[in-house]
């Protein structure tokens, strides 16, 4: 009942995706997305470089099910994770900024599945121009960066302009079966759900974490700012969030140099590989440079609540969603009231339709 394209596509039991949340999309949560009949992808983007194929043949070990990986195409080891993806048959990948025509031609000839995220429907159209196998599109409700069009309004525009060429995945907003539902109704083959997936007992954000989530009970409260790189993301107001809000430049060019200082650290580059990252960034986007050095450093900001505890002082990415969820389940009775419920609701459907 609920085979689309999109399961077709990437071979997963059900068409349902767990986004690749920097920090939290690790081996762990992925295998147990996948175990579950969702597909997980591995968060490439906040993994050391010399950390990624430990993690994919980590995630090989718990799951012999398909998965992808996330990553930027202007990050330093960009292609390095292309080689890990096409050495390791990793079924697919996905990507948000600055795609770049030679790595997804590399990828769709190694048969690699590429499914971009996008927020505007000429970035929907320029991606499926681009190679894209599949197109996720994230409606405003959704956490990280995001766009201001509504999933409601996004999703159909989306698929009456590619949907005939290629599966659209819908984003934004979605925690069950219901949800599932109507994304199918408006033409998607699939949902994608990442605040979610954050919010399970597979996830491994630290509790201290997860409790400011769980007791944000408001979705108003779950806002859209500019103040870490000038790029709308969507985020619960807390402490850092106000703070940097109300900071001048000066303090953002100090943030930005200290978060820079302890991604080298992190990652192993040297200076200079961390500045041209922000480099390429600011020549292929409209941030200006202390944008781009913040857009490229942020992990740093969000590792604070994400992987140390300390939800105060780091950013607190989030769907809107995040507001109605009172509950950690696992990742397998997520997916399998997800399941449950779309069926019945569909069959419900069905014997309406029969009824007469």
């Amino acid at each position: 009942m609920l085979e689309t394209r999109l399961t077709k596509l990437l071979g997963c039991q059900y068409p349902i995706v767990q986004t690749a949340m920097g920090w939290v999309a690790d081996p762990k949560l992925v295998s147990a997305s996948c175990n579950a009949g969702a597909i997980g992808f591995l968060a490439g983007a906040t993994i050391p470089a010399d950390k990624v194929e430990a993690n994919i043949q980590e995630l090989k070990s718990l799951t012999d099910r398909p998965f992808g990986i996330n990553f930027h195409m202007y990050q330093a080891n960009a292609e390095d994770i292309v080689d890990l993806v096409v050495s390791y048959k990793v079924a697919a990948v996905s990507y948000s900024r600055s795609p770049g025509k030679d790595m997804i031609r590399r990828l769709k000839k190694a048969d690699v599945v590429c499914m971009p995220t996008v927020g505007l429907p000429k970035h929907a159209l320029k991606a499926v121009e681009l190679g894209a196998d599949a197109v996720t599109i994230q409606g405003a409700e959704g956490g990280g960066h995001t766009g201001a069009i509504p999933t409601t309004l996004l999703l159909p525009t989306v698929v009456d302009l590619v949907g005939k060429d290629v599966p659209v995945i819908a984003a934004g907003g979605f925690r069950d079966g219901r949800g599932l539902v109507s994304a199918l109704a408006n033409g998607a083959d699939g949902i994608a759900m990442g605040t979610r997936f954050m919010m399970t007992k597979d996830s491994p954000t630290p509790h201290e974490t997860l409790d400011r989530y769980l007791s944000c009970d408001n979705p108003a409260e779950i806002v859209v700012s500019r103040a870490i790189d000038g790029i709308p993301q969507r985020m619960i107001l807390n402490e850092m969030l106000s703070a940097l809000e109300e900071a001048g430049i000066f303090k953002k060019w100090v943030i930005a140099i200290k978060s820079g200082l302890a991604y080298r650290k992190f990652t192993g580059l040297t200076v200079m590989e961390v500045f041209r990252s922000a480099l390429k960034m600011n020549l292929e986007s409209d941030l200006t440079v202390v944008q781009s050095i913040m857009a490229a450093n942020a992990p740093m900001i969000i590792q604070r609540a994400m992987v140390d505890g300390d939800p105060a002082n780091g950013v607190l990415p989030s769907g809107q969603v995040a507001g109605v969820i009172d509950q950690l389940l696992s990742c397998e009775d997520l997916v399998k009231g997800i399941v449950s419920e779309a069926e019945q609701i569909l069959a419900e459907f069905a014997l309406r339709a029969s009824s007469g």
